[in-house]
C-alpha cells in the first residue's frame, strides 16, 4: 500500500494546478494555494505555510507567465520567477533544520534556452542566454533553487495548454470562429504540451523521487503554424468549429512582439522517460484528447 503523501501546490489557479487536481493520486492530500492564500515572495508566509501543513513536497507552479508584458514589467517578473523560488528553497532548507521533510519541485520552461540549436536540448546542456525577460528570470529561478537545495527537482515544460485558463489552443478556437483567415508563425519550433501530460509526469516523478533537471513535453515537433492547423482540423472533426478558414504561415519578423521567442526549443525527454518507464504521448494525440474534454465540458456547462 502506498503511504499517504501531502503535497502543497503554489499557483493552483493555473492550468497545471487544475490538471494536478484532476489526476491527483488517491494517496495524495493536495494543499492548494494561490496568491490570495500564500505570497511566495514573502518569507514569513512561506515559513508559516510549511509549519502549518508540513508537506512532503512543495510544487512551485506559480510564475509570471505574461511573456510579452514581462519586457516592460521586469521587476515583477524577477520577483516572482527569480527571487521567489530562492525564497521557497531557503524556507525548505530552514524547515529541514526543524525536522520537516519537505522537498521542492520547481516547474520551469523551454524559454530558458536561447533557441540557437537545431537538435533537442538535453537537461544538462548549457542554455545560452535566454531571448527575453521571461526566460532570463525563469533560468535565474532554477539557479536560485539549485544553490540552496542539492536535491531539488526541476521540470521544464513547453507550450502548455489545457481546457482551463487562457492558452494558444483556446485563443485559436476563438479566432477561427471570429476571423475570415489567420496568419501564424512557422519559424518557431517546439513541442505543444497538454497540461495533463505534465501533471501526470509530475505525480510519477514525485513517486520515483529523483533530483536534478528533467524535461517534460508531449512528443513530436511542431511550429506554431503546424499547431494551429492541427487545432482547426481536430476541432472541425469534433464539431467545435463549424467552418474552416485559411491559415497562412508567416515569419516571426512579420509578427513583431515585445519579447523575442526562441526559434528552436524542442527538448530531449529521454531521461524523464527512462525514470517513468514509459514514453510520453505524441502531441497531436494529446491535443485530440484535450479538445474532446473541452467539448464534453462545454456540453455540460
Amino acid at each position: 500500500m502506498t503511504p499517504p503523501l501531502k503535497v502543497l501546490v503554489t499557483g493552483s489557479r493555473g492550468q497545471l494546478g487544475f490538471e494536478l487536481r484532476q489526476c491527483r493520486p488517491a494517496h495524495v492530500t493536495l494543499i492548494e494555494t494561490d496568491h490570495d492564500t500564500l505570497d511566495i515572495c514573502d518569507p514569513e508566509q512561506i515559513r508559516a505555510a510549511l509549519e502549518q501543513h508540513q508537506p512532503h513536497w512543495l510544487i512551485n507552479g506559480a510564475a509570471y507567465t505574461a511573456v510579452d508584458r514581462a519586457e516592460s514589467e521586469r521587476l515583477t517578473a524577477e520577483r516572482v520567477n527569480a527571487q521567489a523560488p530562492g525564497l521557497l528553497a531557503q524556507a525548505i532548507a530552514h524547515a529541514r533544520g526543524e525536522g520537516l521533510p519537505t522537498r521542492l519541485l520547481q516547474v520551469s520552461t523551454d524559454f530558458v534556452f536561447d533557441g540557437e540549436h537545431s537538435s533537442p536540448w538535453t537537461p544538462e546542456q548549457p542554455t545560452g542566454t535566454p531571448t527575453g525577460v521571461y526566460g532570463i528570470t525563469k533560468l535565474a529561478g532554477e539557479q536560485a533553487v539549485q544553490r540552496v537545495l542539492t536535491d531539488a527537482l526541476i521540470v521544464r515544460t513547453s507550450w502548455l495548454y489545457s481546457t482551463h485558463g487562457s492558452n494558444f489552443v483556446k485563443s485559436m478556437l476563438r479566432l477561427m470562429r471570429e476571423k475570415p483567415h489567420l496568419g501564424v508563425v512557422f519559424d518557431q519550433t517546439g513541442s505543444p504540451t497538454w497540461a495533463r501530460t505534465l501533471a501526470l509526469t509530475l505525480w510519477d516523478l514525485i513517486g520515483q523521487q529523483p533530483d536534478g533537471i528533467f524535461h517534460c513535453s508531449d512528443n513530436g515537433v511542431a511550429s506554431w503554424y503546424d499547431f494551429a492547423v492541427a487545432i482547426q482540423e481536430e476541432a472541425l472533426q469534433l464539431g467545435l468549429l463549424e467552418r474552416a478558414i485559411p491559415v497562412y504561415p508567416i515569419r516571426t519578423r512579420d509578427y513583431p512582439t515585445p519579447a523575442r521567442r526562441p526559434a528552436y526549443s524542442v527538448m530531449d525527454k529521454s531521461r524523464t522517460e527512462q525514470v517513468l518507464g514509459r514514453i510520453l504521448p505524441y502531441w497531436r494525440v494529446s491535443l485530440r484528447a484535450m479538445l474532446q474534454q473541452l467539448k464534453t465540458e462545454t456540453a455540460h456547462a
